[in-house]
């Protein structure tokens, strides 16, 4: 699954709601989003840490990870 599918299936979503509310929709979406994050990276940053470290090709991963998420939130809030 690739982020224009998520992308995709994100857009019928919204198209279940009125125009008015989904730019509330997608604020929520991205606050949850950044706040899931922030928790997991706040529980497991240790983990985080010796992955870096002790297996190198997981910092272009992660920095894949990281970009695609941007990307996403970037979406949502430019959703109208």
């Amino acid at each position: 699954m690739s982020l224009a599918d998520i992308q995709n299936l994100y857009l019928q979503f919204l198209n279940n709601f009125p125009v008015n509310l989904r730019p509330l929709i997608s604020i929520g979406l991205a606050v949850l989003i950044v706040y899931s994050i922030f928790k997991v990276l706040k529980k497991d940053w240790i983990f985080l840490i010796a992955l870096v470290i002790l297996l190198p090709a997981s910092k272009s991963i992660l920095q894949n990870v990281w970009e695609a998420l941007v990307v996403f939130i970037k979406f949502l809030l430019n959703t109208k």
